[in-house]
């Protein structure tokens, strides 16, 4: 088994794409070291403000649909109404191809943004991994682990100490596992790093003072992690739990600040991402529209989520929260110039537009239908043809006589399809001769 978070993830979905954002990732925090400001916390903003660029084309897919859905939104309804209650097959149906000609008309799928979400959502989970685990993906921050580790790892009780430590319960499996009892080098070594890029500056106390012979070792790493992690005064592989109990009683304000701001800016500028985004509509909730149903839904989630992110800030690293602020921001300044340049657009035009192309397409389909049954009878007219044909006018009289000569010498049932066939053609030369 591989480790967890340092050993990057290996997933079938997220593991590759985290891969390649962990390139991208490290080609920044390089480009940043080159010129003197090898800066986590910097990357990190850096390396979001890339990452929703890329996605704003999906950003914007999604909102032009949000407002077309908000002028179709009566038309559906009002095909909800029309079969309301109706639960046979036929009405079903019938309500489904309504649905999707107007969902057709207005130019945009029935999965409606749902498909961007789902090609977003392995990139912002990758985007986590990479963030939650630099060391994993950033060659010179894990470097900078590898000389105290390899003190370490030559050190009796190191690995025991270690897993004491109030981070390390998250990799107690790593602890465990085959590769680690049996004495895989790397492996060891890479879980080491897992711990130790959790651990907190009063965990980098305790180490010094568990292990004092390796106190040089042990400052020259911490003193080296805190450059890079050191943003606008504080600490971001510090929680901001960590900040605010540690600075209250030792009335250390700037510590005190950075460990409220994060969790607060954290849950202020999602609020705020939130209200930028369409709303859905007020009012009561009908339990057969699963549309008004998902937009409820999508409401609550909006007044969640800002409690939410302050709340899980307070016990991640301050890093986690600087992803989220600098994510929150840049997707509601997304939304401002989306916003704006989607009012500019005639939504009527485009409506119309949609529409002509709709009317068109099923001209076509319909053209291209007829054509096809008319093929489909030709080739089986043909068909039929070719086998009359093959067979002459005194074959069939001969087979015809044959038939007759089985029924009248009574070889064939009375009750057969045969004798009935016989019968009435026996009555129809009775009333011509008549």
């Amino acid at each position: 088994m591989k480790g967890v978070l340092l050993t990057q993830y290996d997933g079938k979905i997220v593991g590759p794409v985290a891969w390649l954002l962990g390139h991208l990732m490290n080609g920044i925090f390089n480009v940043l070291n080159s010129i003197g400001i090898p800066n986590i916390g910097l990357a990190i903003i850096i390396f979001t403000i890339v990452i929703y660029l890329c996605l704003l084309p999906l950003t914007y897919k999604q909102q032009k649909f949000s407002k077309l859905q908000a002028k179709m939104s009566p038309e559906l309804q009002a095909i909800q109404a029309k079969y309301k209650g109706k639960k046979d097959n036929d009405s079903m149906l019938a309500m489904q191809e309504e649905t999707k000609e107007v969902y057709a008309k207005y130019g945009v799928s029935q999965t409606g943004s749902c498909l961007q979400l789902l090609i977003q959502m392995p990139i912002l989970f990758a985007l986590y991994r990479v963030i939650y685990s630099i060391p994993a993906y950033v060659t010179i921050v894990k470097n900078a682990f590898s000389p105290l580790v390899e003190n370490l790892m030559e050190t009796a009780g190191a690995a025991e100490f270690l897993q004491t430590l109030k981070g390390a319960s998250l990799y107690s499996k790593q602890f465990t596992n085959d590769a680690f009892v049996n004495g895989d080098v790397t492996y060891i070594k890479n879980t080491f790093i897992d711990v130790l890029n959790k651990a907190s500056t009063a965990d980098w106390a305790s180490i010094t003072s568990q292990f004092p012979s390796l106190s040089d070792s042990i400052e020259r790493t911490h003193t080296l992690l805190n450059g890079y992690n050191n943003f606008l005064g504080i600490n971001i592989g510090d929680t901001p739990m960590y900040m605010i109990t540690t600075g209250f009683p030792e009335k250390r304000i700037g510590l005190l600040v950075g460990g409220l701001l994060v969790p607060i800016l954290a849950a202020l500028t999602q609020w705020i991402n939130a209200k930028l985004m369409p709303q859905p509509n007020n009012g009561k909730v009908d339990p057969d529209d699963p549309t008004a149903q998902m937009q409820q839904s999508m409401k609550t989630m909006n007044i969640m989520m800002p409690i939410m992110s302050a709340f899980f800030c307070l016990s991640l690293p301050a890093g986690m929260g600087i992803y989220w602020i600098a994510g929150a921001v840049i997707r509601s300044i997304q939304q401002v110039v989306i916003n704006r340049h989607i009012d500019k657009i005639d939504i009527d035009a485009e409506i119309a537009k949609n529409t002509a192309k709709y009317k068109e397409k099923q001209e076509k389909l319909k053209t291209t239908r007829n054509m096809s049954m008319y093929a489909n009878l030709s080739t089986r007219k043909d068909d039929l043809s070719s086998k009359n044909s093959s067979v002459s006018e005194a074959e069939k009289e001969a087979k015809i006589k044959s038939a007759q000569d089985v029924y009248k010498n009574n070889k064939i049932r009375k009750d057969s399809l045969l004798a009935k066939a016989n019968m009435v053609k026996e009555f129809n030369e009775n009333n011509n001769n008549n």
